[in-house]
């Protein structure tokens, strides 16, 4: 057996305690003090560290910036190793009351475990098998946790920019897809826009010619946006919020609609963001107001990011592993780094399934193996 994956066995019921200890410690993006205590712990499991700085998040929580000291580092090598991860879940206060942290069938349970607390407790056991294993690394790691990153990574995007220029590679502490934790080597870009219509109100009974329904007119514009889609590009166009009016007997006003974009290449956003400027109303007497655009941009699988995934692979395969790459709908922090042209690999967190749903669980037979993976990968880049 390999040394660092026996080590992570060793070690494993250390690790499955951190991970609940993690789970336990509530977190959600819109509850800064929650995430402030989260960090709090975290920066309190942290060892040999260089430097460890916390710094504010506007009205999010604080995100955590550390630089850890590991053997090897006097032979440094140009440009460091950027490891992302975040401190926000989705979900609310009191949720541990209805879905309590638990290890049952083959399996650990809880909000978060595997979006993303899982991830991160494999990063800082990988980081304590290189030291006690005495397994040199010649890169800096720069370990960096964002708390807003389930709602858009409004305050952290600069900072992981600002990060990520200096890496030579990033490392995505996010959940593998399906359970057999498929690497991600490609993410969608994803964007959101809020069509509203302006129309004129008058009473439905008495007035109703002098009216010009808001409703009306967004019930056919939504029409128009849904055929934005174009699946053969891999983009989507998702009308998936609409409201209006005031009451039955009124022609309503006003009107809106929030439309959640995705897409698989950056060259396509200026096109559909044409389109949505394009909106004219079908009814000359409501006018169309369209903000919105695209905040987050794909992760396309580039030939760096390709290289980086046989780095993976091959580690994998040296513990025993079978490691296969995939892509997905969703985006993470690791897209802005990836934009930026730095190699990028995500998905390197739990193996499980239910991310943001009820069922949200890890495998714990996985557990050790990641965090061997992890291990091997920082020492070899």
């Amino acid at each position: 057996m390999h040394p660092l994956l026996a080590f992570a066995r060793s070690k494993q019921s250390e690790i499955i305690a951190l991970i609940r200890e993690l789970v336990e410690c509530e977190s959600p993006s819109d509850h800064p003090p929650s995430v402030n205590r989260f960090v709090d712990l975290l920066a309190s499991k942290l060892e040999n560290t260089r430097q460890v700085r916390t710094f504010g998040g506007g009205r999010f929580g604080r995100n955590l910036l550390a630089e850890f000291t590991l053997p090897g580092m006097r032979k440094q090598r140009d440009g460091q190793i950027l490891v992302l991860a975040h401190s926000d879940t989705v979900w609310p206060l009191g949720t541990l009351a209805q879905m309590p942290s638990r290890e049952k069938n083959g399996r650990l349970w809880g909000p978060g475990v595997l979006d993303m607390k899982s991830g991160i407790a494999f990063f800082l056991f990988a980081l304590r098998a290189l030291r006690e294993l005495g397994i040199p690394v010649e890169r800096r790691v720069v370990l960096q946790v964002n708390a807003d990153e389930e709602v858009g990574s409004e305050s952290s995007r600069p900072v992981t920019e600002a990060t990520g220029r200096h890496s030579s590679a990033v490392l995505v502490l996010e959940p593998g897809t399906g359970l057999s934790g498929k690497l991600k080597t490609a993410r969608k870009g994803v964007g959101a826009y809020k069509v509203t219509v302006h129309g004129r109100a008058s009473h439905a009974g008495v007035d109703f010619e002098n009216g010009a329904s808001a409703v009306v007119e967004l019930a056919r514009q939504i029409e128009r946006i849904a055929g934005f889609t174009n699946l053969k590009r891999g983009l989507t166009v998702n009308p998936g919020v609409i409201a209006g009016g005031t009451r039955s007997n009124v022609v309503a006003a006003d009107a809106h609609a929030e439309v959640d974009m995705r897409i698989a290449r950056l060259k396509d956003a200026p096109a559909l963001d044409k389109k949505f400027h394009s909106l004219r109303p079908f009814d000359k007497r409501c006018s169309i107001e369209v903000t919105g655009g695209l905040n987050r941009p794909p992760m396309e699988r580039t030939p760096a990011i390709r290289k980086l995934f046989q780095i993976a692979r091959g580690c994998a395969a040296e513990l025993g592993v079978k490691l296969e790459e995939s892509s997905t709908g969703g985006g993470s922090d690791g897209n802005f780094t990836a934009a930026l042209g730095i190699p990028t690999l995500d998905g390197l967190g739990g193996v499980g399934e239910g991310a943001h749903a009820v069922n949200e669980s890890i495998l714990i037979n996985r557990i050790a193996d990641r965090t061997a993976l992890l291990a091997m990968l920082l020492s070899k880049l």
